[in-house]
């Protein structure tokens, strides 16, 4: 098994395919001219333990495809939706087709593919920055904790803290706070980093409400799995500098939950936001 956090590095390191016949193949019929393909990249898989992919590795490699597709702008929104389940065993081609660019903003659709299937599929809205106004409400921030509330979290491979845990099976509050630090990074790969990390957490904040459940009974006593994710860029971010997760799960009901979040700075200032929609189904008694 690699090192967790360079092969992670090595998943949002994307590699530019040319458009081979087989990938026009791909599509039912030829785009329209204002969807031409800009670019197609192959990415390769976590090597988890897992056989399916984690969506957070989709989430950062389709962030990872929109900037290395349209290098003059940064991504400000994210909106992607799961198609199908994806597999490990193989790499992921990101076809990134533009719908609209003018000097400021663009929007991007692209669509990742595995072997004959669509996995997931992406709107992305990109911006290139510009001056304005500023102005935020967040609510008041909490103290870093101390080491002491150091804790492994599996798929993140990075320092983390937190004063109350996802795999308890008491009954609390939908709400969980994060904190996390990576090791240093390239300044291009911190919002692939911060919207891989988004989908770690909502399921099991919706699940704190619930007595005697946590997220260790995915699989057991329920099955979960990501629908829709959507992130939004606010700011510029530094991954490897500490951030605040902080979730908040107002609802589940009909088979999905729902969760939603701000990535904070340690003096408050809010980078980013996340919204998740999952499937959530339990086991019969």
């Amino acid at each position: 098994m690699p090192d967790m956090w360079s092969d992670l590095l090595t998943c949002f390191d994307l590699r530019h395919r040319p458009t081979t016949p087989q990938t026009e193949a791909d599509r039912p019929e030829p785009p329209p001219a204002r969807r031409s393909t800009l670019a197609v990249f192959e990415a390769p898989c976590q090597q988890i333990e897992h056989y399916r992919l984690f969506g957070g590795q989709l989430l950062g490699q389709f962030v990872r495809a929109a900037t290395r597709a349209c290098p003059s702008k940064v991504v400000k929104s994210l909106h992607v939706l799961f198609a199908s389940e994806g597999k490990s065993d193989s790499p992921v081609f990101y076809i990134v087709q533009r719908q609209q660019e003018g000097r400021t903003y663009a929007a991007l659709t692209i669509t990742a593919r595995q072997k004959s299937d669509v996995i997931a599929t992406a709107m992305v809205s990109m911006h290139a920055e510009e001056d304005g106004p500023e102005r935020q409400t967040v609510g008041d921030m909490p103290d870093l904790p101390g080491p002491e509330y150091r804790r492994d979290i599996p798929l993140m491979p990075w320092e983390t803290r937190a004063t109350t845990d996802l795999d308890s099976t008491e009954v609390h509050p939908p709400d969980y706070e994060l904190w996390m630090r990576t090791p240093g990074v390239d300044a291009e790969l911190n919002p692939a980093i911060l919207a891989y990390a988004t989908d770690l957490s909502p399921i099991g904040t919706a699940l704190r409400p619930l007595d005697g459940i946590s997220q260790d009974g995915n699989g057991t006593d329920f099955t979960a799995a990501t629908i829709t994710h959507s992130v939004w860029f606010h700011r510029q971010v530094r991954a490897d500098d500490w951030l605040l997760l902080r979730h908040h799960s107002p609802l589940a009901a009909h088979g999905r939950y729902f969760g939603r979040g701000d990535i904070l700075t340690e003096g408050g200032i809010l980078m980013a936001s996340f919204a998740q929609e999952g499937l959530l189904r339990f086991r019969p008694s």
